[in-house]
């Protein structure tokens, strides 16, 4: 199992301009095209940018580099996933810290790998994602747990 920590976020006034362009697209074609009325435009639901705490994240890394195999730790780059983890930390304001816990057959990765399709692999919220159990539910207990001590013994 492969865990990953994702360190980095993306930029809140970069999202808040491509949401503002959104809104000023539909409306000047809405009018542009003599729609009767204004478009409506709320969103179905939001969530805020995931930030790990730095502190926090050093202390979770720390505790998985000294549990873990070196090889099954490893920071990640910035994702566009959507999640609601971010709410945690945001609206608790709490360090908070998110990581990812791999669940893809190890021998279906490095084929995906190998060929260049890793994109095209199911993760989760994908009706076809499928995580291998064993390991994958014993891996991400065991983080919990790592990860709590390690908060815990502060």
């Amino acid at each position: 199992m492969l865990y990953k920590l994702s360190g980095s976020h993306f930029d809140e006034n970069v999202r808040r301009h491509v949401l503002g362009a959104i809104e000023r697209i539909v409306n000047a074609e809405a009018e542009a095209s003599g729609a009767p009325k204004k478009p409506e435009i709320r969103p179905l639901d939001q969530y805020p940018l995931v930030k790990n705490d730095p502190e926090a994240t050093k202390r979770a890394v720390d505790a998985f580099r000294s549990y873990f195999p070196a090889d099954r730790v490893k920071d990640t780059q910035p994702t566009t996933a959507s999640e609601d983890f971010g709410s945690f930390g945001t609206e608790w304001q709490v360090p908070s810290v998110f990581w990812f816990v791999g669940g893809t057959d190890p021998e279906t990765y490095a084929k995906a790998k190998a060929s260049g399709t890793l994109a095209d692999l199911p993760t989760n919220h994908n009706p076809r994602f499928a995580p291998v159990i064993r390991p994958t539910l014993e891996a991400g207990v065991e983080a919990l747990v790592v990860a709590s001590e390690a908060w815990l013994a502060a």
